[in-house]
């Protein structure tokens, strides 16, 4: 942009505002969506670190599960 900004045409300096909004809100967006893959590949990371004796383990939540009680029909 020039530094003659009072012989700019409104509606021009209107695009150039609403233009630089959106690329600020990409790149944020951009940044959220680094940050989340970052945080997913360290968990995917240490979970290679991890032996796989702990892969192979049982589920600890299997007791949680009970049968449901037997019911007779009336």
């Amino acid at each position: 942009m020039s530094d003659d900004f009072m012989q700019q045409k409104p509606g021009s300096a209107l695009r150039s505002w609403a233009l630089y909004q959106m690329m600020a809100g990409a790149g944020w967006a951009a940044l959220f969506v680094l940050a989340v893959a970052a945080i997913l590949l360290a968990v995917w990371g240490v979970g290679l670190l991890l032996p796989e004796e702990s892969k192979q383990a049982p589920d600890p939540n299997a007791f949680l599960i009970t049968a449901p009680a037997e019911t007779q029909v009336a």
